[in-house]
């Protein structure tokens, strides 16, 4: 009995793995577009909850101009990781516009900590899970070149 068991738990743990190779990439894909579209819409809209925080980090260029050209930035990286000719373009603009992200850590510590280095605030904590969205934009980036190698193998 244990041996079927042990046989049905390896073959369900290999076929969820499958499942969730085959849908990884697509899901990492879209899930991080829908964060830089949402998330970017809301700065022009003058509806972002860190509006305040960049126009205070970002004080030398007019805040305005500044939000809305963030937040369309964002929407231009969301749709480009959604249209794979774009994947590339997309993901140099994430490349470029997330270490800005870290600005207020150095310009506002006073913002994002409560005691530096380690107990964030709740805007320091917003600001430090940009690491995981540049841990997702190294996994897309990574396969970029591997479906083009794919597709060009089958020709």
């Amino acid at each position: 009995m244990k041996k079927i068991m042990t046989h049905w738990f390896v073959g369900m743990d290999q076929r969820i793995s499958a499942w969730m190779d085959r849908y990884c990439l697509v899901l990492l894909k879209t899930s991080l577009a829908l964060i830089f579209i949402w998330f970017g819409l809301l700065k022009p809209l003058g509806m972002s909850p860190e509006e305040e925080l960049i126009k205070r980090t970002v004080y030398f260029f007019p805040p305005d101009l500044v939000l809305t050209v963030l937040g369309y930035w964002e929407v231009a990286i969301g749709i480009g990781l959604l249209y794979r000719p774009l994947h590339r373009l997309a993901l140099f603009l994430l490349l470029i516009e997330l270490p800005g992200t870290f600005l207020p850590l150095v310009v506002l510590p006073e913002v994002c900590f409560r005691s530096v280095p380690f107990v964030l605030t709740l805007e320091g904590q917003y600001i430090v899970k940009n690491l995981f969205l540049i841990g997702a934009a190294f996994v897309i980036g990574s396969k970029v070149s591997e479906r083009l190698s794919a597709r060009q193998k089958k020709m």
